[in-house]
Parts: C-alpha cells; structure tokens; sequence
C-alpha cells in the first residue's frame, strides 16, 4: 500500500508543525532567561533537562539552542556543551558609541519632521519606564521599551541610509549587550530623566546641533556606566 492510500501523507506535516511550535516555546523562554539575567555568562544548557522541563524531546531543544548560537547568545564548547556566551565588553564598548553617533545625529534630523503625536507616543513609553523603575525593575521590559522610545524618536529621519545604518548597530548590540540594565539598574532612573529633557528640547525646538548632542550624550553615559562596572574593563 503506498503512504497516500495508507494516509501516512499527512503525518509528517502535523509533526513537523507540533516540533516548530515546541521549538519556539523553547526557543522564546531560552531567550528571555539570557536576556532577563536569569542564566548568566557560562550558564550550561543541559539538554535533556531542558527537555524535560517542557516536557518534550531533545531535538526542538536543540533546535532553539541552534537558534540561539547563531544568535551569539549561546556558545559550544567541546566536552562542555552549549553555554551562555559571555559579554565582551570591548566589542560593547565599540558597538555603544558607533550607535550613539549614528542615533543621535539620526535623532537630530528627524526633530524637525517629528509629529507631537509622535512626541506624546515617546513621553508615554518614558511614563512606563518610569513606573517600571518604581517598582520591582523588569530589566527585558525596560529594554523593549527604551528601544520603542529611541525609535519613536529617530523613525522620521530623511536619511534612509542613516536609518538602516541604526537598525545594523541595534542588531549588533541585541546579541552583545542582552539587556545593559540588567548589570547596571542604577542607571535606569538617570536615563528616564534624560529622556524627558531630550523629549523636551524637540518639542521646544531646540537647534540640530543640541538634540544631537543630547541624544548621542545620552548613549554615551550608559556605556560608561556599563563598561566601569564590569569586572574585566581595564584599571
């Protein structure tokens, strides 16, 4: 009998589907543990116990801890396994300030063409951030908001080549940084206020040269705070 008489057709499909939606609920927890701080730098990611935590087979484990490698935000070592990978602070630091140009000279270039709906948007999400810090801090939702509130800010750039240029570096940052927040939460209260006084300035009207100043300022602090903390930044 052959597999369409039989009807074994379609069962490669249906169990293909069920592994991509386990893989990605793996996949999506795995993620926000690193993000979050919860599995540290050098944390092993035992398979078989993944596994039977979600109550699933070994293969959409690996799947999602593929996805995750290719990421930068796991790294295989032999007779170790897949671990979470280490942040380098050298390559953070490098990151960080070629995004604080290209923001703020990006930020300074869309205030002119910025709508106030646009305005009221980023002060709303800066609200929200500021809530966050007064309570017990979500460093992966203060993350997700602070970078809905820079965008918010520079999406009405004319310079649509500046603009790829920004989404290049935050792609970059996304699996070196994790969340900066998460080791420094410090600096959360100081970089709602800074974004307050930026949010202020374009709606005042201030000149090019000082929004860019403000917002790449801004940036710039934070990589200071980051890199001083950490252990192997240089004395």
């Amino acid at each position: 009998m052959s597999p369409a008489e039989d009807g074994t057709r379609e069962m490669p499909s249906t169990t293909g589907a069920q592994a991509l939606s386990k893989s990605e609920k793996v996949y999506r927890e795995l993620h926000s543990r690193i993000l979050s701080g919860r599995y540290a730098s050098g944390y092993r990611l035992v398979l078989d116990q993944i596994a039977r935590e979600f109550g699933t087979s070994p293969v959409p484990v690996r799947e999602a801890v593929r996805r995750l490698e290719a990421e930068g935000l796991v790294t295989f070592t032999r007779n170790v396994g897949a671990q979470v990978a280490g942040i380098n602070t050298a390559d953070y630091a490098n990151a960080m300030q070629t995004l604080a140009y290209l923001e703020g000279a990006a930020t300074s270039l869309a205030a002119t063409r910025i709508a106030p709906e646009q305005l009221a948007e980023a002060a709303a999400l800066n609200a929200e951030m500021r809530q966050l810090c007064e309570g017990v801090l979500d460093p992966v939702r203060f993350t997700e908001l602070n970078h809905r509130f820079h965008w918010v800010l520079c999406e009405s750039c004319p310079n649509q080549h500046l603009l790829d240029l920004v989404h290049r570096e935050w792609q970059r940052m996304s699996g070196i940084r994790r969340s900066s927040f998460t080791f420094v939460p410090s600096r959360t209260l100081s970089s709602v206020d800074e974004h307050d006084r930026l949010v202020a300035l374009i709606r005042a009207g201030a000149s090019q040269a000082e929004i860019e100043r403000v917002a790449r300022d801004h940036k710039l602090r934070t990589m200071t705070e980051y890199v001083t903390s950490r252990p192997d930044s240089p004395a």
